[in-house]
């Protein structure tokens, strides 16, 4: 495989990050709140212990074997700089627990601290389950790759792929000497940046209304939070894994005149029904797509645009026509009409800590309650044999961190779907909150049992048959 790397024209590698990539750390450390990534293996026996140190020693290189490093002007670009190698000792249980306990452990691993700037960006765990079974999970920042990216390192680090992409070491510039590269590198971005204002100047006037309706914090997109104690509190959000055979999910979405994405899309619709997060005009579910972008060689962390599929939720346990239907539309809305938004993206330096939050309340505080549907298809065969082979189940899964309940609150909810297609099973992972916290993780779990029934499906929920 080819090592991507990507040179300037003075032979030097490109360490800046993407405005995009450099938005998403600018959003972390604006609001607090950290998005991660999660990958388990689960192994109904032992596993090769060697192996996956070996995997270990491996995954700390290509995408996830850097680091990011501040600029020391406020309005400079970030870069990447290296961090190879492992980013911490593997952290083995110390004490076995029964199979019972397992999405307990998943979920402490998934709270443990990661850092894209300081470090560690990735960690590795290992439980011994009183019945025989081990798992293993993988938590990664977002910073450092989007899924796709990280898929595609997982599956490199098991086959004994190690790739360098040639970032200086961290520190490597002297304080005069990055800030005379940083301003040079603002001075070569300022026509890029004036046509930026102009885009700007069109954008904020289309969309005056939605900026308008972010400020109030008596309109309906930003209803107002119940001052209590707990309302700065962090959330950690209920989570629910399902397995499904392939096979079985194949048939039912033709049965039902759909295909696997369709069907996907339609179980998210049905949830996002029962947990009251739909649209007051008409019902409908409006669910956020993403559509990676990335191409061989990419390096950029994050590299994906986003589709709008608006789906009545009605009827679709029993015909995907619409769902099929309305991802279609959506695909094809958004190669004829890119997001005007992005091109914003050059300003990303310049943005104040307020901005950028100010950004989220008017993304994600849309009216008609979006909904993260994200659909891997099929996942390389590769990436399910973390210990050298397959494992019996895999979970994906993005995980919300330090999110605080006023900040849910506000958005009145969250609902995420991720699905994909590995080892001869689709896993499912749906992630809520409900308004006034009343969802349980033993409701949510109830209630994708239900919605599978519904749609005339048997799966594994939470590793339990």
């Amino acid at each position: 495989m080819v090592s991507s790397v990507t040179e300037s024209a003075g032979g030097r590698v490109d360490n800046l990050l993407s405005f995009t990539d450099q938005l998403l750390v600018l959003g972390q450390r604006a609001t607090g709140q950290e998005l991660v990534m999660q990958c388990v293996w689960v192994y109904d026996r032992a596993i090769d212990v060697a192996a996956v140190r070996r995997f270990h020693r491996n995954f700390g290189h290509g995408l996830m074997g850097r680091r990011v490093e501040r600029s020391p002007l406020w309005f400079g670009r970030y870069r990447w700089v290296a961090a190879e190698g492992p980013a911490c000792a593997i952290d083995f249980a110390v004490q076995k627990r029964p199979r019972s306990e397992l999405s307990a452990w998943i979920e402490e691993c998934a709270q443990q601290p990661v850092d894209p700037e300081q470090g560690p960006g990735w960690r590795l765990g290992v439980l011994e389950m009183t019945d025989g079974s081990t798992a293993v999970s993988l938590v990664m920042s977002h910073c450092l790759s989007d899924g796709l990216g990280a898929l595609s390192t997982i599956a490199e680090a098991i086959e004994g792929q190690v790739h360098q992409l040639g970032y200086p070491v961290p520190h490597s510039r002297s304080r005069g000497r990055a800030m005379a590269a940083d301003l040079r590198q603002t001075v070569r971005d300022v026509p890029e940046l004036v046509r930026t204002l102009a885009t700007t100047a069109r954008v904020g006037f289309a969309r005056r209304h939605e900026i308008a309706r972010s400020k109030d914090p008596g309109s309906p997109v930003a209803p107002p939070v119940t001052g209590d104690a707990a309302a700065d509190t962090n959330v950690v959000l209920p989570a629910v894994t399902v397995h499904v055979d392939l096979d079985e999910w194949d048939a039912r979405a033709a049965s039902l005149g759909g295909t696997s994405h369709a069907l996907v899309a339609g179980f998210a619709a049905k949830i996002s029904e029962r947990i009251g997060r739909s649209r007051a005009s008409d019902g409908a579910v409006t669910l956020q797509i993403p559509i990676s972008d990335r191409e061989p060689g990419d390096t950029r962390a994050n590299v994906a645009s986003l589709a709008y599929a608006v789906i009545d939720p009605t009827n679709v346990t029993s015909d995907l026509s619409g769902p099929r239907r309305a991802v279609k539309d959506a695909l094809g809305a958004m190669r004829d009409t890119p997001d005007e938004t992005l091109q914003l993206l050059p300003l990303t330096p310049f943005v104040p800590k307020w901005a950028v939050r100010r950004g989220s309340d008017v993304v994600f505080g849309l009216a008609d309650l979006p909904v993260s549907c994200s659909n891997l298809g099929d996942v390389d065969p590769v990436v399910a044999r973390v210990d050298g082979s397959d494992a019996d189940y895999v979970m994906l899964r993005g995980v919300d961190r330090r999110v605080s309940r006023q900040f849910l609150e506000r958005r009145r909810g969250l609902l995420t779907v991720l699905a994909g297609r590995i080892g001869g099973r689709i896993s499912v992972t749906v992630v809520a909150y409900q308004p006034g916290g009343q969802l349980t993780r033993e409701r949510l779990r109830a209630l994708v049992a239900d919605t599978l029934n519904e749609f005339g499906l048997v799966g594994v929920v939470d590793f339990t048959p």
